[in-house]
């Protein structure tokens, strides 16, 4: 099946969408557990359920290499963490949940008061109830995140503080595959992997490309090169960019996707060239299905590592619910509960149509430009008249009146107003009939 049937058959309804909604949502629950950091055993763990389906191979750069302006540190990886009152009771818990350990935490063992305790405590008064995250990457030092509430419920102690946790020499892995097409250029997608237990952010990006991938490793052809990268965010791509300088040339299109499964509507971030391929492609799918288009901004995520003037490669962002506008975000109500499977599927869908656009957007030219040809005689033509044209038939018509050559089919459905998929399929009935030849 190609890729155009495949989106075809999904948005018709002739393949169930909901299964793969709810197999994504289900790849989620095995990963929301995992602690996942920037470097570490979770990051490892997490490539391993992904690669169990999908050809990823891992990648592993030494602590220390320099990367660009940046160092890889030194590994980090937790074996426990708590406070624990004068009985024992495990008060802040990082096997209840891993936002409990502030992110790269060194380690402590010491008994404190409340007042000692507290300026490495971290809490959302205004959500009582949620945990936050918090990391210390770059600097040394250590801390927990809980619930307001259970702050306010301490007494002045004395606690026992644990993080037993080490920072030494190790590696930062990332994934990556590699889906040939028959043009060595290349479409990549990005997911960062460095978040703890956060569903939207970003197991929800992670299960989403991981199924594209899955999809387009099933086509027996591609047009396009597609590389899928899985890495920690910023330092990751930083280091990806770092080795890959030959890769870098072949790139025609790129796409961040991150928060893909929360409840607002699709939101495309432009490149900072902003009239990229993929802008084009991607405002397309995203507006017909009532999203937002953005701007660029050099804030968020790895777009603004690969459009770094550097490199300026044409990257892009999908998101449903962008970071930092919707209160769940980097904290414990970002649960398995605040993604759900459509929501995912309509992310999957709209990232196969951006790639059913690239994959297929070409310019044709008519054969018979000298009015309009007779459709009806070559079977593409309701044989009964004086009735309002179909879908079908306008979309022969737009595809007929504009290919001039010069013009692509994206172009078309920009100046027609119409969905690209019913343009993709009246070019291929008219090229069938002899009536348009695509360029070479």
């Amino acid at each position: 099946m190609t890729l155009a049937r495949h989106v075809d058959a999904l948005r018709s309804g002739d393949q169930d969408g909901r299964a793969l909604g709810e197999a994504m949502h289900a790849v989620m629950g095995r990963l929301y557990p995992i602690c996942r950091s920037i470097t570490g055993d979770g990051v490892r763990a997490t490539l391993d359920v992904l690669a169990e389906s999908a050809d990823i191979q891992r990648r592993s750069i030494p602590s220390g290499t320099q990367a660009f302006d940046w160092t890889v540190p030194d590994e980090w990886n937790v074996r426990d963490a708590y406070v624990a009152d004068r009985h024992g009771h495990r008060l802040i818990d990082f096997h209840r949940h891993n936002l409990h350990l502030v992110s790269y935490s060194v380690p402590v063992r010491a008994t404190m008061t409340l007042s000692e305790l507290r300026p490495h405590l971290h809490t959302l008064p205004d959500r009582p109830d949620w945990i936050p995250y918090r990391t210390s990457y770059y600097h040394r030092d250590w801390g927990f995140c809980l619930a307001d509430s259970r702050l306010r419920a301490m007494d002045e102690g004395p606690y026992e503080v644990v993080v037993d946790s080490t920072l030494e020499p190790g590696e930062l892995t990332y994934g990556e595959l590699v889906l040939p097409g028959s043009s060595t250029e290349e479409v990549v997608v990005s997911a960062h992997i460095c978040h703890p237990s956060l569903a939207n952010d970003n197991l929800a990006g992670i299960a989403v490309a991981r199924e594209v991938a899955r999809t387009l490793a099933s086509l027996p052809s591609r047009r396009y090169t597609y590389r899928f990268i899985f890495a920690p965010g910023t330092l990751g791509s930083i280091a990806w960019l770092s080795r890959n300088a030959d890769v870098l040339p072949r790139v025609r299109h790129g796409l961040v996707v991150t928060g893909l499964g929360g409840p607002g509507v699709l939101v495309y971030k432009r490149s900072r060239r902003g009239g990229a391929g993929i802008d084009r492609a991607a405002a397309h799918v995203v507006s017909r299905r009532g999203g937002e288009i953005r701007g660029y901004s050099p804030y968020g995520y790895d777009e603004r590592q690969f459009n770094a003037i550097g490199f300026d490669l044409p990257f892009g962002r999908l998101s449903r619910t962008p970071h930092g506008e919707y209160p769940e975000y980097h904290t414990s109500a970002d649960d398995l509960s605040f993604v759900t499977p459509p929501q995912l599927l309509e992310s999957y869908l709209a990232l196969l149509e951006m790639m059913d656009v690239l994959e297929n957007d070409r310019r044709y030219e008519n054969l018979s430009p000298y009015g309009e040809p007779q459709l009806g005689k070559r079977g593409l033509y309701p044989t009964t008249g004086g009735k309002q044209a179909t879908d079908a038939v306008m979309a022969m018509l737009w595809v007929l009146a504009y290919s001039d050559g010069s013009t692509s089919l994206l172009d078309i459905a920009s100046v027609a107003g119409v969905d690209f998929a019913g343009l993709r399929g009246a070019a291929a009935s008219l090229e069938a009939a002899g009536l348009l030849a695509a360029e070479r």
